[in-house]
Order: structure tokens, then sequence, then C-alpha cells
């Protein structure tokens, strides 16, 4: 069964080669990308397995932000404490 991933990722090394986080995002499962760094992508793994993964390919400072919207869940690397303690608060209201 597949789940429907949002992925939102900000890059801040300049001048890195970022092949490697598209072409894992791409291997994630069928995808669109919807803008320069968001993207659907309808893949059999969860928010956090597909965030795993594509965290594996980026920077130490970089973000990622990857919602399961079929099946309400997120899962993110290196956002801010105001922002993550924010989702973590807010979320399943």
């Amino acid at each position: 069964m597949a789940n429907t991933l949002l992925i939102s990722y900000d890059l801040y090394a300049p001048g890195q080669n970022y092949d490697s986080v598209i072409e894992e995002i791409k291997s994630l499962g069928s995808w669109a990308k919807v803008h320069k760094s968001f993207w659907f992508v309808d893949s059999t793994l969860s928010a956090s397995k597909a965030a795993e993964r594509v965290w594996g390919k980026m920077d130490s400072n970089d973000s990622l932000f990857v919602v399961d919207a079929k099946n309400n869940e997120a899962c993110w690397y290196n956002l801010s404490d105001k922002v993550s303690n924010f989702l973590q608060e807010h979320w399943h209201k």
C-alpha cells in the first residue's frame, strides 16, 4: 500500500553537489517535483524511513521535513527547536 509523502528540505552549504539527495528522493517511489525543494512522492515507505534515507544524503547543517499525508505522520531533521516543539505540540490536535 502506497503512502503519500510530502518532502521539503533546505540545503545550506554553498557549492555542494546535492544530486544524491535528489536521486534518493526519486528512488523512494513515483514522484513529482512541486517546487525547487518540495516533492510529492508515492511510496511504500513511512515518513520516518523515507526521512532516514534522504537525511543520509544530506549535510548535518541542512534541514528536512517529511509528511505522510495519508497516515498523518511526520518526521524531521534539524529544524529549529522552536519549530520542532510547535510541531510536536500541535501535530495531532
